[in-house]
């Protein structure tokens, strides 16, 4: 289920949990021809900083169906985009 600005979104787990994730962003490769999402719970490792998810995606009307990422190709893709975002982060500070 997403909020009316679709920035946050529940996920229940086979146990009947529902947790809450905050989309950070998505994109669309041509590369690989999935479209993919990264987001977050606002939760921090033991470093302090924040843990971020990934996934591909698919959208029908409000839900979002969730994949798992099956390549390494795939988790280069979204940490080149991390970094890149970091990098432009840092450097406007």
């Amino acid at each position: 289920m997403n909020d009316e600005k679709g920035r946050i979104f529940t996920i229940t787990d086979q146990s009947g949990v529902t947790k809450e994730y905050e989309i950070l962003f998505t994109f669309d490769s041509e590369e690989t021809q999935n479209s993919y999402i990264v987001f977050t719970d606002n939760n921090k490792d033991k470093d302090g900083n924040i843990i971020t998810y990934a996934a591909t995606y698919a959208k029908d009307g409000d839900k979002l169906e969730l994949n798992d990422i099956k390549t390494e190709k795939e988790w280069t893709l979204i940490e080149n985009l991390l970094s890149q975002i970091e990098e432009k982060l840092s450097s406007e500070n």
